[in-house]
């Protein structure tokens, strides 16, 4: 039996911007009625920081990029060449009320056997560092997403509130629209007994009302 009895996934597509993508999730997180994965990507070259992350020492390990700081922890991850996605759980399901460790286990175990599925072999990893390391590939934490010959592939960050988890990932092996929706299909088909593929209308004002705030300079610079 999957973590999950049923769980929506969505391909957005809609190339955001770093603000704008932050929000989707947030806003996801205040409004889903069922468990979401949802997949996107961006517009632009970007890079993303953990709430705790400190962009001067981000900046110096990431250049070239527009940096939007995340409301989930973890360390800063180039998003021009990754695969990322975001799982939503209510806080109804039994997954979002649980230790952090065991909700990152859970999902990472059902990305690694979506990974499997298209030949990729990885491993989780006992965890070598803070969870808070400047950059997220370069210091893997417990269960993150390993290949054989260590190079982490898989990180990411989470949020608990009173609404529900918030689970932000990159894996580190871009592919196609084609096989992007194979890999969400397998992902959520791996943390649920039943899934099914849904859009989300989200009202463009509220958007740009919950964008402004990743936009401000003293959201992202404030550390």
């Amino acid at each position: 039996m999957a973590a999950l009895a049923q769980m929506a996934w969505w391909m957005d597509p809609v190339r955001r911007s770093g603000p704008e993508a932050m929000a989707v999730d947030e806003w996801l997180l205040q409004h889903a009625d069922c468990p979401v994965l949802r997949v996107y990507q961006w517009a632009g070259d970007w890079a993303s920081l953990g709430y705790f992350g400190k962009l001067t020492a981000a900046r110096a390990g990431i250049a070239g990029v527009k940096w939007v700081r995340r409301w989930t922890g973890g360390g800063a991850v180039d998003h021009r060449a990754d695969w990322t996605y975001s799982v939503i759980l209510p806080q109804s399901e039994s997954l979002s009320r649980s230790r952090g460790a065991e909700s990152y286990r859970v999902i990472h175990e059902a990305l690694r056997l979506a990974l499997a599925a298209e030949g990729r072999a990885t491993q989780l990893s006992g965890g070598e560092s803070n969870a808070d390391g400047t950059l997220c590939f370069q210091h893997p934490v417990g269960y993150d997403l390993m290949e054989c010959d260590g190079v982490k592939i898989a990180g990411a960050g989470q949020r608990r509130t009173k609404s529900g988890l918030l689970h932000q990932g990159s894996v580190a092996a871009a592919c196609d629209f084609a096989a992007s929706r194979h890999r969400a299909e397998r992902l959520a088909g791996a943390l649920a007994d039943s899934t099914f593929e849904r859009s989300f209308d989200i009202p463009s004002e509220t958007l740009s009302i919950l964008g402004e705030r990743y936009s401000r300079v003293s959201w992202t610079g404030y550390r």
